[in-house]
């Protein structure tokens, strides 16, 4: 299918969560300076009560799809009596049609990433089983160093706060500060050698 098509088959399956998803988008944007402060006080809390819980795996699992399943029920129904808003304007229809764009466009780099390295399997397997080895004994050594909670409570923090940070160009100067210091050392480098 044509990226526009799925993107208007992805608003037509998330039309029932619109306003959430708008809600959402601000909030995950930093439309108002106290959003990041209180989108990591929500995922500390979360992420405490399940540390202090302690679930086992399978109970953990039941109450989340629990929770997925009376949300995918109950939000389509409610959403429109909370937000108080059956007809959108132009900017909200807008905003919406660009964040299913968004996500199908997400959806598609993954699927492509994963092509390329079931590609790189059939062309260069020898790199490709050095590649997959090394990098998921890296990962395996930081999981043993780190403990799972804390460092899933990481990622998932930098993941929330991923569409802020770059939405306010937070990414773009640090990586761009970044750039320059390894220009200077390597400049610095060739200057040494010559």
């Amino acid at each position: 299918l044509a990226e526009a098509q799925e993107t208007a088959q992805l608003e037509e399956q998330l039309q029932g969560w619109g306003e959430v998803i708008l809600a959402g988008d601000q909030f995950l944007r930093w439309e108002k300076p106290w959003f990041p402060g209180a989108l990591m006080g929500i995922t500390t809390v979360v992420f405490l009560l399940v540390y202090y819980l302690d679930p086992s795996v399978l109970t953990g699992l039941s109450c989340t799809v629990m929770i997925l399943c009376l949300a995918d029920y109950l939000v389509p129904t409610l959403a429109p009596r909370i937000f108080g808003s059956n007809k959108w304007c132009v900017q909200q229809q807008q905003r919406f049609h660009q964040i299913c764009g968004s996500l199908v466009k997400t959806q598609r780099r993954v699927i492509g990433w994963w092509r390329r390295l079931f590609a790189l399997k059939e062309e260069k397997p020898k790199m490709y089983v050095l590649s997959v080895i090394s990098s998921l004994v890296v990962v395996a050594w930081i999981g043993q160093q780190v403990h799972n909670l804390f460092l899933t409570y990481l990622i998932v923090s930098f993941l929330l706060l991923l569409p802020g940070l770059s939405q306010h160009g937070i990414i773009n100067k640090y990586c761009g500060m970044a750039k320059r210091e390894i220009n200077k050392l390597l400049k610095q480098k060739e200057k040494k050698s010559e």
